[in-house]
């Protein structure tokens, strides 16, 4: 089946939507079963690589716990295009948050570039620019 441009628009849309509401099974419904979601930070360099879809839940699961009042404020709106067979999509944003553990509060600015399939998200790869936390 074929998923049209504006399918796929949408899709991103509903994806920003569920980190509105901190809500895990909203992501990964999204997601393909097979789905990567490329972290931006890690214990590797330049991020984790998380694969399948229970291990992105709990990623996701984990992040919302450990920055219970995150927000991710969008700066512009989603981009969808194709390359040959691939479509791709962008999205960019503000993350605002508190860290649980010492109550810091972190602000930053990222992008992710997605690969989309089969109706969904296949893909998510973040890229963040982060500014020094702000410790009580």
């Amino acid at each position: 089946m074929s998923y049209s441009i504006e399918h796929y628009v949408n899709v991103l849309k509903q994806f920003a939507q569920a980190f509105d509401r901190l809500d895990a099974d909203g992501l990964v419904a999204l997601m393909t079963d097979d789905c990567v979601f490329r972290t931006a930070a890690g214990e590797h360099a330049g991020g984790n690589s998380i694969v399948g879809k229970a291990a992105v839940h709990a990623a996701f699961v984990q992040l919302f716990a450990n920055f219970p009042d995150s927000q991710w404020l969008p700066r512009n709106t989603n981009a969808v295009w194709k390359e040959g067979d691939v479509v791709r999509g962008v999205s960019e944003w503000t993350y605002v948050a508190t860290r649980k553990a010492d109550g810091a509060k972190l602000e930053m600015e990222g992008v992710d570039m997605f690969t989309l399939r089969d109706g969904k998200i296949a893909i998510k790869d973040a890229f963040r620019k982060d500014r020094p936390a702000i410790l009580k």
